[in-house]
């Protein structure tokens, strides 16, 4: 089930934003950047803004989250901002659920075009978005060591 998170979903979604966040990052960044003291806490604040704004989706499974994506227009731009699913869930299509219930508000509200930002080492994610249409942004192809992605939003296409 894809639904709304609330407020009572926060731990839960740190936890899972964590867990997945150490598998691309590890060996990438130094772990405090992403597991320390003071990104957690960034962490927190910033998914509970993003779920009492109203903008972020959880994948549930058996009563457990198991995947999460938030989305919102950045810089006047729909821009997908986090997609992630706990790596024990990985491949059984919850991300592609998940992608699909972004699309599928987007396209509601009108949004022709998105963009997202997904580390250059995690060619994982990389291939997943690739299978779902987004391509390399031509004007803005990089920020930093994360590569820029846009999809087009046509009326029957995902």
């Amino acid at each position: 089930m894809i639904r709304l998170a609330t407020a009572d979903d926060l731990d839960a979604v740190v936890a899972l934003h964590t867990e997945a966040r150490a598998t691309y990052y590890r060996g990438h960044v130094p772990d405090a950047d992403f597991e320390g003291p003071e990104a957690l806490a960034r962490s927190r604040a910033a998914w509970a803004a993003a779920v009492d704004g109203g903008r972020v989706l959880c994948a549930e499974r058996g009563g457990r989250v198991v995947g999460i994506a938030a989305s919102g227009v950045r810089d006047g731009v729909m821009t997908l901002s986090q997609l992630h699913v706990l790596p024990s869930r990985w491949r059984v299509g919850v991300g592609a659920e998940l992608h699909a219930a972004c699309v599928d508000a987007w396209r509601e509200a009108g949004v022709t075009g998105a963009r997202l930002e997904v580390f250059e080492k995690n060619e994982r994610a990389q291939a997943f978005y690739a299978a779902h249409g987004w391509t390399p942004d031509p004007e803005h192809p990089r920020d930093g060591d994360h590569l820029v992605l846009r999809l087009t939003l046509g009326p029957d296409e995902e």
